[in-house]
């Protein structure tokens, strides 16, 4: 199980909130099973269920002959071995990663070498902002440091392979380099971590930005894709709706926030206490992380202010 830093799932807050919020978390697919989801998409399980993790990554294979396969997954060779199953007689020419977080993008190195696809993505990994002292831990416990893509992509870069064409859509947020994928010939998304069906997803600093996550989901609500197939979960039917749903929440948890601040300064962990009601105790550090993504973005609007930059020690305060 991965740590909090490289977590996907956000720890539910006030029942009012999460509730607002249509998450289906039926998923039934069983680890390595192949599974065809619609026309030229199938899907496989990687077996590293956990409380942010869900059931496991999802790994997708488009097309057919030719293949492009989404997400490799873990280091885990046993996944590799299943994805190189599936695609029996066929040819992985194109391997994309949404993003460099571990349960993501390491299985690309053994898909890469037991198939010699050309491997997408964004870039490697990096911080969304400048580090603060002390911060290149949490950034390392979940990023996939090692990661270098054969081709960089940039928003709206299309990929081309037999019988199928992505194109590239920037999605930073849960990480800097987070890249959303259009599937052009399905008329769908493959939305990484981004917006899952499950659960809300953490935007945990250095990694992610809680202002660049908000621009994000703004930029898929206005695109025109109805159906998105997620990293983690089942698919999501009506998503233009479901992230305006995303987006409604995310106001909700800043005016929470904002609500304790009322009362006076507070420190982090006052502030998950007073918004997180009946956390469990193993999601506290992400929902720690979440709160400060929300703060570095309200302290640069102006609305909260911290002395120094605002970091996860800081203690916060409604400006005089």
């Amino acid at each position: 199980m991965i740590g909090p830093s490289s977590t996907h799932r956000e720890p539910n807050s006030r029942p009012a909130m999460s509730d607002d919020i249509p998450f289906d978390k039926t998923f039934d697919l069983a680890p390595e099973t192949v599974e065809e989801v619609a026309p030229g998409l199938r899907r496989i399980l990687a077996d590293n269920p956990g409380p942010f993790t869900f059931k496991g990554t999802v790994t997708y294979i488009v097309g057919r002959g030719e293949v492009a396969v989404i997400d490799p997954g873990p280091d885990d060779p046993r996944h590799v071995a299943a994805i190189l199953e599936a695609v029996r007689g066929e040819t992985v020419t194109h391997i994309l990663v949404t993003h460099t977080h571990r349960d993501h993008s390491p299985g690309a190195v053994r898909l890469k070498a037991a198939t010699g696809a050309t491997v997408y993505a964004e870039g490697p990994h990096r911080p969304a902002r400048a580090l603060h002292t002390g911060e290149t831990a949490r950034l390392d416990a979940g990023g996939d440091q090692a990661f270098r893509p054969d081709v960089t992509l940039t928003d709206g870069e299309l990929v081309r392979g037999n019988g199928f064409t992505f194109e590239a859509v920037a999605t930073p947020g849960h990480t800097a380099n987070h890249m959303a994928y259009a599937f052009k010939e399905g008329d769908l998304l493959l939305s990484g971590d981004h917006v899952m069906g499950w659960s809300t997803t953490i935007v945990a600093p250095p990694d992610g930005a809680m202002s660049d996550y908000m621009a994000s989901l703004h930029k898929l609500a206005r695109r025109p894709e109805t159906i998105y197939f997620p990293g983690h979960g089942g698919a999501i039917r009506n998503a233009p709706r479901f992230v305006e749903y995303l987006i409604r929440h995310r106001h909700g948890r800043e005016a929470s926030i904002l609500h304790r601040l009322e009362k006076g300064p507070a420190d982090i962990p006052t502030i998950v206490r007073a918004v997180y009601i009946g956390l469990d105790p193993r999601l506290v550090g992400a929902a720690g992380l979440s709160v400060l993504a929300h703060l570095e973005d309200l302290v640069a609007r102006g609305g909260v202010a911290t002395d120094g930059a605002p970091a996860i020690g800081g203690t916060y305060r409604l400006p005089r």
